[in-house]
């Protein structure tokens, strides 16, 4: 059974190299996963083990102080996590988050990009793998650091 990862990664592949092929791969990312949307994230880079996911500075995304909000950071790194672990697992393997975890450094500000490296682990029954994926502001700073949980298992 084809992965989910594979098939994003496959339509990554084919719209990413096209002219706005980044944003229209990050709406039907959106579509694909609607509470994602939330962030309105923009895709930036995508490859087995490696995801960028870009949220912009907009008023929906801050909270009452004029930062970006504790939670629309989770949604990125989570994001970013999971597009960087399940376009690394091979066919017939599903993962699902089961916990997470998220240090903050300082406010952040502006446009945020969740970065995430990771190598999936072999998978022979269901496992529990951390991921973990950085939010980094436009100067480059980490200003918050997510450890996803996620379930990993055979699929059917």
């Amino acid at each position: 059974m084809r992965s989910p990862g594979k098939v994003l990664l496959r339509l990554w592949r084919r719209l990413s190299p096209l002219p706005g092929g980044t944003w229209l791969f990050s709406l039907i990312f959106g579509w694909r996963v609607p509470y994602s949307r939330s962030v309105r994230p923009h895709i930036r880079v995508l490859a087995p083990g490696h995801a960028e996911v870009e949220i912009p500075d907009r008023r929906a995304n801050r909270q009452h102080l004029g930062s970006v909000h504790a939670v629309a950071l989770v949604n990125v790194a989570e994001q970013a996590s999971g597009l960087a672990l399940l376009t690394d697992l091979p066919d017939g393997t599903r993962g699902i988050v089961s916990a997470m975890s998220v240090q903050y450094f300082k406010k952040a500000r502006g446009s945020i990009r969740a970065v995430c490296h990771v190598t999936a682990p072999a998978v022979t029954g269901d496992t529990d793998f951390d991921v973990t994926a950085d939010c980094i502001d436009r100067s480059g700073e980490v200003v918050a650091r997510a450890t996803v949980r996620w379930r990993l298992g055979l699929q059917g």
